[in-house]
């Protein structure tokens, strides 16, 4: 399991680098962010959830039935929508609310 970061969506916030745990994402000479070592990545998914280009991937490890599948999230207000793409490129989409997510 491992980040991708798309340099061309990447705005240079550093939302993404101030979040990850591991302090595995930094800025290259353009202010893009990038996963030095892809392989540390936790899987923790902070940085998706930071992002607000949508520039950040996840792909899920074919261990836990991932098979090639990305996961990335679009935030609209309060609402968080998680984007799997499979590799037949079928997307689904899941729809969580930041305020509600705690409550139980």
């Amino acid at each position: 399991m491992s980040i991708k970061i798309d340099k061309e969506k990447c705005v240079g916030c550093s939302k993404c680098a101030n979040v990850c745990p591991g302090r595995l994402i930094y800025k290259d000479e353009n202010d893009k962010a990038y996963i030095k070592y892809e392989k540390n990545c936790w899987g923790c998914t902070a940085c998706l959830k930071e992002c607000s280009e949508s520039a950040i991937k996840y792909y899920l490890g074919s261990d836990i039935g991932g098979n090639g599948a990305c996961l990335y999230v679009k935030q609209k207000s309060d609402e968080l929508n998680w984007h799997i793409i499979d590799n037949d490129g079928n997307e689904t989409v899941i729809n969580t609310n930041r305020k509600e997510s705690n409550k139980y």
